[in-house]
Protein backbone atom coordinates (compact mmCIF):
# COMPACT_ATOMS: atom_id res chain seq x y z
CA UNK A 1 0.00 0.00 0.00
CA UNK A 2 1.52 3.31 -1.00
CA UNK A 3 1.72 6.21 1.46
CA UNK A 4 -1.03 8.80 1.56
CA UNK A 5 0.46 12.28 1.21
CA UNK A 6 -1.60 15.40 1.90
CA UNK A 7 -0.76 19.07 2.29
CA UNK A 8 -1.15 20.88 5.61
CA UNK A 9 -4.46 22.53 4.69
CA UNK A 10 -5.97 19.19 3.64
CA UNK A 11 -4.65 17.59 6.84
CA UNK A 12 -6.43 20.26 8.92
CA UNK A 13 -9.76 19.67 7.20
CA UNK A 14 -9.54 15.85 7.14
CA UNK A 15 -7.70 15.01 10.35
CA UNK A 16 -10.22 12.37 11.51
CA UNK A 17 -10.05 10.60 8.15
CA UNK A 18 -6.24 10.65 8.20
CA UNK A 19 -6.12 9.27 11.74
CA UNK A 20 -8.42 6.41 10.73
CA UNK A 21 -6.24 5.69 7.68
CA UNK A 22 -3.18 5.48 9.95
CA UNK A 23 -5.03 3.20 12.38
CA UNK A 24 -5.91 0.96 9.42
CA UNK A 25 -2.20 0.59 8.64
CA UNK A 26 -1.76 3.26 5.95
CA UNK A 27 1.31 5.50 6.11
CA UNK A 28 0.16 9.15 6.23
CA UNK A 29 2.60 11.90 5.25
CA UNK A 30 1.85 15.62 5.69
CA UNK A 31 3.67 17.93 3.29
CA UNK A 32 4.37 21.63 3.02
CA UNK A 33 4.63 22.73 -0.60
CA UNK A 34 4.83 19.11 -1.80
CA UNK A 35 7.83 18.51 0.48
CA UNK A 36 7.12 15.82 3.12
CA UNK A 37 7.62 17.22 6.62
CA UNK A 38 5.63 15.02 9.04
CA UNK A 39 4.53 11.38 9.27
CA UNK A 40 1.38 10.48 11.20
CA UNK A 41 2.24 7.48 13.36
CA UNK A 42 0.02 5.23 15.48
CA UNK A 43 1.19 4.75 19.06
CA UNK A 44 1.83 1.12 20.06
CA UNK A 45 -0.87 1.21 22.75
CA UNK A 46 -3.48 2.22 20.15
CA UNK A 47 -2.72 -0.59 17.71
CA UNK A 48 -5.30 -3.33 17.44
CA UNK A 49 -4.16 -6.55 19.02
CA UNK A 50 -4.30 -9.54 16.67
CA UNK A 51 -6.45 -12.37 17.91
CA UNK A 52 -6.03 -15.97 16.87
CA UNK A 53 -9.25 -17.43 15.54
CA UNK A 54 -10.67 -14.09 14.43
CA UNK A 55 -11.70 -15.52 11.05
CA UNK A 56 -13.97 -18.16 12.52
CA UNK A 57 -16.89 -18.79 10.20
CA UNK A 58 -15.15 -17.24 7.19
CA UNK A 59 -14.67 -20.53 5.35
CA UNK A 60 -18.13 -21.64 4.33
CA UNK A 61 -17.26 -24.55 2.06
CA UNK A 62 -14.10 -26.57 1.56
CA UNK A 63 -13.68 -29.30 -1.06
CA UNK A 64 -12.96 -32.78 0.27
CA UNK A 65 -9.70 -32.93 -1.71
CA UNK A 66 -8.45 -29.40 -0.96
CA UNK A 67 -5.17 -30.74 0.44
CA UNK A 68 -4.68 -33.58 -2.05
CA UNK A 69 -1.38 -33.52 -3.96
CA UNK A 70 -1.60 -31.76 -7.32
CA UNK A 71 -0.71 -33.73 -10.45
CA UNK A 72 1.39 -30.80 -11.70
CA UNK A 73 3.72 -31.13 -8.69
CA UNK A 74 3.81 -34.93 -8.48
CA UNK A 75 7.44 -35.13 -9.70
CA UNK A 76 8.53 -32.72 -6.96
CA UNK A 77 6.81 -34.73 -4.23
CA UNK A 78 8.72 -37.95 -4.94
Amino acid sequence: MEPLQVNIHEAKTQLSKLIQAALNGREVIIARGNKPVVRLEVLPAARKERKIGNAKGLVLNMAEDFDAPLEDFKEYME
